[in-house]
Formats: C-alpha cells, structure tokens, sequence
C-alpha cells in the first residue's frame, strides 16, 4: 500500500518538518497566539472566580445563613411553642427585618432604612465587624436611657451625624455607637437594598412602635445545632411537630439561593462573552492560518512536484497549528490562573461572600477544551483546502487564488469539532434555553456578516470603474484576490454590533425612566399604614400645598402554594416566570378593576359580590402556571390557605409606578385578615420636603419611599450594571481589534508589492497613502452600517419582545460607532500602509 494511501504512515515526517519550520520563529502568528490568549483567559479567569465564589459560598455557608437551619415567616413571630422547640435543638438567635425611616435629631434629614433587631445571641457563626473596631453587643447596649444603633457609612452621610449623635427611629432615639464593617449574614436577608442598614438590639424594636398588626416584619430564627445531629431528620421533625406554620426552613447547604443563582448566571454571562472573544479571534486564528499557508504555497507546490501526498502536507501544517494553538492556551491558562487574585478581591467588595481563590483544574481544563475546539473549527478549511489544491494552482494562487474547497473528511471534522464547540457552551451553561439561544445566535450573525462581506465585495466589483484613480484602487482593493473585507467586517463588526445594541437598550431605558415614569409616577410610596391611620394621613399629605392624587389600597403578602391541586413548583409551565415562587408576593382585595389595568380573559366581579374566593390574576402569573379562568390558585396568608377560582387574567402597566398587584382577590375573602395599607401621593418638587416633615413627625411607624431616591437607587444598579456589560463588549471588541491588525499583517506583502509597483509608474507617497486610506474608510464606514443595523435589529427585537417597552431609535448611538468603527480601521491600515511605503523597491522587483 502507498504512502498516499496511508494518511497516518509519514506523521514522523510531519511532525520532524514541523518542528523545522517552526525553529524559523513565530512570524505571522503572533494575532494567532494574542487571539486564542484573549478568548482562553476570559473563560479560564470566569470559570476560576466562579469555582471560588461557589466553594466560598459552600464552606462559608453556615456564616452566610447565619445557623445551620434558618427559620423566616413574615408579619409574626416564632410562638413561645415554637422557640422552646428550637431551643431543645441547639443554640438560637432571633431576629427582626423591615423598612423604616431614620431620621436626624432636626427633623428634616430623614432616610429610608433597612433596619435589623438582633438579640444578644447573634451572630452564632462569623463576626460582625465595626469600623475603627470595637465590641458590637456593647454597641447595641442602653446607656445613659438609650439604646446603641450601628450604621451602614452611607446613613452617617445622609443623615450628617457623627458617632454618639441620636438618631430617631420610629417613637424612640437611638444614640448612633458604630459604623458598619461586615455584617456576615447580609446574603441571607433581602438581595435588593433600598436604603442602608441599620441595627439595634431586638430588646428595643416594641419601643419604636413600628410593631403595628400587618406591618412587613420579616421574624427569623436561626439555629446552631450540635456536632453529630442530623440535619435534615432535625428539620423533618421540626416540620411533623408545626406541620402549619408559615416559616420558611433553609439550611446551611443552600445559604444563599439568591447569591448562588446571580453567580451560575454571571460565570453563563461572562463565560458567553469570553467564547464570543473566542469566536471573533476564531476569525484571526482562520485568517492567520490562511495567510500562513499563502506565504508557503510555493514551499508546498515544491513539496508535491517532488512527489509528497497530499496528507503529509496537511499533518505537516496541522502539527503547526496545534503546536501554536498549545502556546496561546498555555498562555491564556497562566493569565486565567492568575486573573483571580484580582478579580475576587473586587467582587468582595460587591458580594458578602469571600472567593476561595486557587488553582481549579476543572476550571482550566475547560477553558483549554474551548481553545483547542475553537483552533481547530478555524483552521481545519484553509488547512483541508491546502491539502487538495494541485501544485500548479498553488504557483497561481497570489494572482488567481483557487476555490476548491476541501474534501468531504476535512468538511467533516470541521463540522464536528464546531459542533462539539456549541455543544460544549451548551452542556457547561446553567440556562441551558439561554446557552442554545447564544448558540443559534452565533450562527446567525456570523451567517449574517459573512453574506454582508460578500455582498460588499460583489458591490464593489459591480460598481466599475470610477474617474478618481484613487478611489478607483480603492473599491479595486475591496474585491481583489486575497482582499481582507470578509475578515474586518466580520471581527469588527461583531464588537460593534454588541456595543450599538447596548447602546441602544441603556439609551432607550434611560429614556423610559428619565421622561415617561416622573410624569406619570407619583412622588411618594406610604407602607405600613394602619387602618386607623388611613384618613388622618390623607388629610395630612392633601392638606400640603402642592399635592394632588392620593391613592391608597390594602396589602397583604401571600404566596402560591398549589395551582389546580399541583403544588406550585411542580405546576410551572413557564420557568423564566418562576421568580413568582422566590417569595411572598403582594395581595391586595377590591371591588373595581384598578386603574390602569384591562381584562384580558374572563370577566371582572360586580362590585356586590359575595360568594366565594374569586381572584384576578395578572397576566405573568397565567403564563407561569399556563392557565385562565376557572383555574383553582391556593395562596397561603399568614398562615392560612385560600383556595380561589380565577375570574380573568388582567395587563397592567407595572412600569407606570401606579399601585398594583399580581393578584387582586374578590371582597369578601381578606377583610378581617391582619393587614396594612399602601398609598401614594403626587407633589411638586418644592412640597417633598413638606410632605416628608409632615408625615414623619405625625405618623414615625409610616416607611415614606421618595421615588425619586428609589429611581436614584436603581439607575446607580443600572449604571454599575451597563459599565459592567460595556467592559466586557470591550473585550470582544479588542478580540475583534486583534484580527483587524492580523488582517492588515496579513495583507502587508502585497501592499509592499502594490506600493513598489505604484512609486515606479510614478505615484507619489501622497498619492498611494490617499488611495489606501480611502480604501480603510470605506471598509470602516461599510463595517459600521452593517453592524449599526444589525445592533439596532437586535436592540429593537430586545425593547419590543423582551422588556415590551416602546423603542426609540437614538441615532447618536450609531454615530458613535460609526466613528469608532472609522476610526480603528483607518489607524490600522495608515500603520499598515506606511510601513508599506517604507520598503524600498529595488530588493523587492530584484525578488520578484
């Protein structure tokens, strides 16, 4: 059997070959090597943060809970029943969470606050932390006929006091004894802060007076159990004994599901970006494989007159690649490694769990599998395609380059190995539903710029000649043989198509809150109202100039316990709405469909009902159970269960701000229950600080929310949230910024020959920079039009279909890229072109 039958009998040669060429040094690789260190460090470095984060959060996890079993029920607390049974299982500590308002001894300084009781047990497991040092539980003592608060240092700057000032809270004064440092079991509480922390000895919290029937007090009780015990019988035990108690149990192992879900979604986020850098660098690792096998054809036309078969020219160069490849991966796996020291310092800052930082070889392994999958998808065409074209055509192939396309195999194992890459995202994903979308996705766009290159360069060769000789070698530029079009408009444009579309959703989301909610919305939320205070607030708030539309309804909390007789986590249809089971939900009662609301299906109650439990429902909560009118919703209110059919499922405008609900029960169902009342009321901008005096010095148990302050909190959420996301379009960005420089790298000796030949029939160097400047622009322009429509496209369908939002187009967004985009190539090839025009042209036409 010949050789050229054998594919695998002259690997020793291949691999002997190899290792000659590659002793002449890197040239022409380095793009390869910079691209697959980028893509391989973004996922070794998330994967590496992640792992850390997890094993913090499992070893940290009875510190971050706060006991070994946690014990949470809203409005009441544990029965004296209750505590001596947890009690018999271990040490326990209690503690009270709600909102409250804290204010400055003059009155007019006030804050929304999120205010912790803790008894003189606490904390069982960690430290809490002073600023400057100090003992917290002396803190928290009364001295002097007042009781100690400690602070979060933004509440000291709200509020202007200093340590030892009073502070009123409620009916009483604290005397502020601390600032905050590191509260360790703040993850366990509400991920969503409104207002800063506050906490004082729960000894004291019955003299505020915030304790009203149907106040939103959450009452924890965290247990401590001995060495030995078995938990999950302690807590199976627990529940036979109050079978009807309306606690929330949680262990250790599960510290912090709100913390554990953000970081699975973050290290998905990030690892997506990170493969994105790697797919755009895929695009540089083809292009410099390409150009690597252009500037050798002559070698391989030699190697097969002389009788070498086709395989051993594409071991030879496969052995190349994959040596290179494992170069960059290594590279990329140092960086990975070492990324994280840095990296979970600054999320400690921004997470209350601490990052075990360390080597993690499952974290590795796979970012190293994605730079050897993503190395081979780009490389195997030009290196299959290489294997087959004839001797002859090779000699050709700078002036009449072949379009002979690889064998069925090399189709194949191309085929293969991108599939076991989208495979890869997909198995590794935690959403898996997301990770496919990204997938299909990737394809997608990369089809998309793939057909707007060629579209660019059929464009340019239908356009003909043009007068302008300069812009006539221009356009030339863009469809000639070996032109670098589909290269630029398909790693740049990938970047800037990320950043118009972030662009765009951040610009048209500012829009919605800056203009459209402050003129709808009211200026104030009043919570916690009692029912006896409801008509003296009102003529209080309507009695300052200023103010107009005051609305007001009952609350309650409640959550879905079954669903037509299937219990509730089983009966979700619709997992992206499973955040209805996260908690307890609002729930309100009413005669009258709420304003701003339609019905959608059924039909609404007169409003003398009296039969039995009728609930609406808001479109959201049809869609995560897949259900409509006639269906039976069991929701449990403190501690009792009220099965109701639903009437109609109803839309309403959440984003307005207006008061409502998810759920709106018939009269008749919720009345005598425990409850309070909500409110809000519209101002003008000089009644705020009226209104707020009046209601905190007649009402001190009323939690009053500015909207203005809340708005102010979430655009800060957001704003983190978009610098975090432009970062990391950032980084596709350089990836895409890479194979544009490999691009021009790669076309360097044929500027050099074009430059050589236009100075010796007498262009000037004025004359050959214009002319490929021109040609830089017009593929920067180009590149920027198609990733502008393509972002807007995906910035539209995000707006209308995803958040149901109106869209705005901004067009100063895509402005903006189009200068960018401009910008990057024409610095590129102005780089790429003088160093062209500094070749002289003697040694060059000797050569040639």
């Amino acid at each position: 059997m010949g050789a050229a039958n054998r594919p695998f009998a002259n690997l020793a040669l291949a691999l002997r070959l190899a290792r000659r060429e590659l002793r002449g040094g890197l040239k022409g690789f380095w793009i390869f090597l910079a691209c697959l260190t980028l893509g391989v460090a973004a996922i070794a470095s998330v994967q590496s943060v992640s792992s850390g984060l997890l094993d913090g959060l499992a070893s940290d996890g009875r510190s971050i809970l706060g006991g070994d079993v946690a014990f949470r029920q809203l409005y009441t607390p544990p029965t004296d029943e209750q505590k001596a049974a947890l009690a018999e299982g271990g040490r326990v500590s209690n503690s009270a969470e709600m909102r409250a308002m804290a204010r400055a001894d003059d009155e007019v300084r006030a804050s929304l606050v999120e205010l912790k009781a803790v008894d003189g047990v606490y904390p069982l497991y960690g430290a809490l932390t002073l600023r400057g040092g100090g003992d917290f539980k002396a803190a928290l003592a009364k001295r002097d006929g007042r009781w100690g608060a400690v602070v979060e240092a933004s509440l000291v700057d709200r509020l202007g006091v200093k340590l030892g000032d009073p502070v009123h809270l409620g009916d009483s004064v604290y005397r502020l004894a601390g600032i905050l440092d590191r509260e360790p079991d703040r993850a366990s509480s509400n991920a969503f802060s409104l207002g800063p922390r506050l906490l004082v000895a729960l000894e004291s919290l019955p003299e505020t007076g915030l304790l009203q029937p149907g106040s939103l007090t959450w009452w924890s009780a965290k247990v401590a159990l001995p060495d030995g015990t078995d938990r999950l019988a302690w807590q199976e035990g627990v529940k036979a004994r109050f079978p009807d108690a309306a606690w929330r149990i949680r262990d250790f192992t599960n510290a912090s599901p709100q913390i554990e879900r953000f970081i699975d979604r973050m290290t998905l986020f990030l690892t997506l970006v990170g493969l994105t850098a790697l797919l755009v660098g895929g695009v540089g690792v083809g292009n410099a494989v390409r150009s690597h096998l252009d500037s050798r054809a002559r070698t391989i036309a030699m190697m097969k007159c002389i009788g070498a078969p086709g395989a051993l020219v594409f071991q030879l160069y496969l052995a190349q690649i994959l040596a290179l490849a494992l170069v960059g991966i290594l590279f990329g796996l140092a960086l990975g490694a070492v990324a994280p020291l840095a990296l979970g310092k600054l999320l400690e800052d921004v997470l209350p769990v601490s990052a075990h930082i360390g080597v993690y070889p499952g974290a590795l392994a796979l970012a190293a599998l994605y730079g050897v999958l993503t190395a081979l998808t780009f490389s195997l065409w030009p290196l299959g395609r290489a294997r087959e074209v004839p001797a002859g055509a090779l000699f050709r192939d700078v002036i009449a380059p072949a379009q002979g396309r690889p064998k069925a195999p090399y189709l194949a194992a191309m085929g293969l190995s991108a599939l076991a890459l989208a495979g890869l995202a997909v198995a590794t994903a935690d959403n898996t539903l997301f990770a496919l979308w990204f997938v299909g996705g990737s394809i997608a766009t990369f089809g998309a710029f793939r057909a707007a290159a060629g579209l660019v360069t059929w464009g340019a060769a239908k356009i003909g000649r043009v007068r302008r000789p300069g812009l006539r070698l221009a356009l030339a530029n863009l469809h000639r043989p070996g032109n670098p079009t589909a290269a630029v408009v398909l790693s740049l444009g990938l970047g800037l198509t990320v950043l118009v579309a972030i662009a765009l959703v951040q610009g048209n989301f500012a829009r919605r809150v800056s203009e459209t909610i402050p003129k709808d919305a009211p200026s104030f939320f009043f919570v916690d109202i009692q029912r006896d205070q409801f008509e003296p607030l009102k003529s209080t708030v309507t009695g300052v100039p200023g103010t107009s539309a005051f609305e007001a309804v009952p609350s309650l909390r409640g959550r879905v316990e079954s669903v037509n007789g299937v219990e509730a986590e089983k009966a979700l249809a619709n997992p992206e709405q499973a955040w209805i089971l996260a908690g307890d939900r609002g729930i309100t009662y009413a005669a009258k469909l709420p304003e701003r609301s339609q019905v959608v299906a059924g039909s609404w109650w007169a409003e003398d009902y009296a039969g039995p439990p009728l609930i609406s429902i808001h479109q959201s909560v049809a869609e995560a159970f897949n259900i409509g009118p006639g269906a039976k919703l069991a929701v449990n209110i403190l501690g009792r269960t009220i099965e109701a059919t639903v009437a109609n499922v109803r839309a309403a405008d959440f984003s307005s701000m207006a008061i409502n609900f998810t759920m709106v029960f018939a009269p008749g169902a919720l009345e005598g229950a425990p409850q309070t009342w909500i409110a809000t009321v519209r101002s003008t901008p000089e009644a705020e600080e009226a209104v707020q005096r009046a209601v905190l010095h007649r009402f001190p148990n009323i939690t009053l929310v500015r909207v203005k302050d809340a708005l102010d909190t979430v655009g800060d959420m957001l704003s983190h949230i978009g610098t975090a996301v432009r970062i990391v379009a950032g980084i596709t960005l350089i990836a895409g910024t890479l194979v544009l420089a490999g691009a021009v790298a790669a076309g360097h000796r044929r500027r050099v020959y074009d430059a050589v030949v236009l100075k010796v029939l007498g262009a000037t160097r004025a004359d050959v920079l214009r002319a490929f400047l021109l040609e830089y622009g017009l593929l920067g322009l180009l590149t920027a039009i198609i990733a502008g429509a393509i972002g807007t496209l995906t910035a539209w369908a995000v707006m209308r279909f995803l958040m149901r939002w109106e869209w705005t187009f901004l067009p100063s967004a895509v402005l903006t890229t189009a200068l960018l985009s401009t910008a990057i190539t024409l610095a590129f090839g102005f780089y790429g072109t003088w160093r062209a025009l500094g070749q002289p042209s003697a040694p060059l036409l000797r050569n040639e």
